[in-house]
């Protein structure tokens, strides 16, 4: 997978708190490929969402079936636009969910 980053720093991104999203993805067997694909398409487009403050995407070494995402989003409502967004409908909930064995998403606030 491509590599995007943008001009801010860490510490900008996680000034003023937000919410934050860690997925953990499996892929069925002979699909992490397919979505590694899908993920290089999705990840800049997301990356350039109006509330989005942080967004990463990264495959294990040790098993590269396996996705991690760690996101940083404004608030609730940037989260929730995020889901709603053509790329997000397209790449992720048309193309890559039907390509997983195992999704698992929880929520944190920034301390």
């Amino acid at each position: 997978m491509n590599h995007y980053a943008t001009q801010k720093s860490l510490s900008d991104a996680v000034d003023g708190g937000g919410l934050l999203v860690v997925a953990q993805w499996e892929a069925k067997p002979d699909e992490a490929d397919k979505i590694a694909g899908i993920l290089d398409r999705f990840l800049p487009e997301a990356q350039r969402e109006e509330g989005v403050k942080l967004f990463l995407i990264s495959r294990a070494k040790d098993n590269p079936a396996q996705f991690l995402f760690y996101e940083l989003f404004r608030d609730e409502a940037a989260f929730k636009a995020h889901q709603e967004s053509a790329h997000f409908k397209t790449y992720i909930a048309g193309q890559a969910l039907p390509l997983l064995a195992k999704r698992e998403r929880a929520q944190y606030g920034l301390l």
